[in-house]
């Protein structure tokens, strides 16, 4: 069942095979529909057929990264304000800034894997699309 009885669409951009089954399995298990792409190329192709509510990315990724993905999904009309949570372990400042300056204020969060519980990803991505 969806929450709320609506279509909830999440994209999920990570290359650890692990990690993203864990959080696609809570997220589908709080009702959620979940999309992964283990790519930046891929996770923008599937961003942009699709449409998610909101978009979990990762940051280093093979092929295509991240930083790149965000870019590329900023040029697009619907993905100039996609909501997206940067999920990451990097702590770059020079990265975060990178991130910050593309990420278009409201539509954007940087949250860094270790300081966070799957329940507080849940918790969170629930808030960013104001569901109670």
């Amino acid at each position: 069942m969806n929450i709320l009885n609506k279509k909830i669409l999440l994209l999920i951009v990570e290359d650890e095979k692990m990690l993203a089954s864990t959080l696609e399995e809570k997220l589908v298990s709080e009702g959620f529909e979940v999309l992964k792409a283990s790519d930046g190329g891929e996770g923008l192709k599937l961003a942009l057929d699709n449409h998610p509510n909101l978009i979990l990315l990762d940051l280093l990724m093979p092929k295509v990264d991240g930083i790149t993905m965000l870019k590329e999904l900023r040029k697009d009309p619907w993905g100039a304000r996609a909501s997206v949570i940067i999920l990451t372990n990097l702590e770059s400042s020079d990265k975060i800034s990178e991130t910050l300056d593309i990420g278009f204020g409201n539509v954007f969060e940087y949250m860094l894997k270790t300081n966070w519980s799957l329940e507080d990803i849940v918790s969170r991505i629930k808030e960013r699309l104001d569901l109670k």
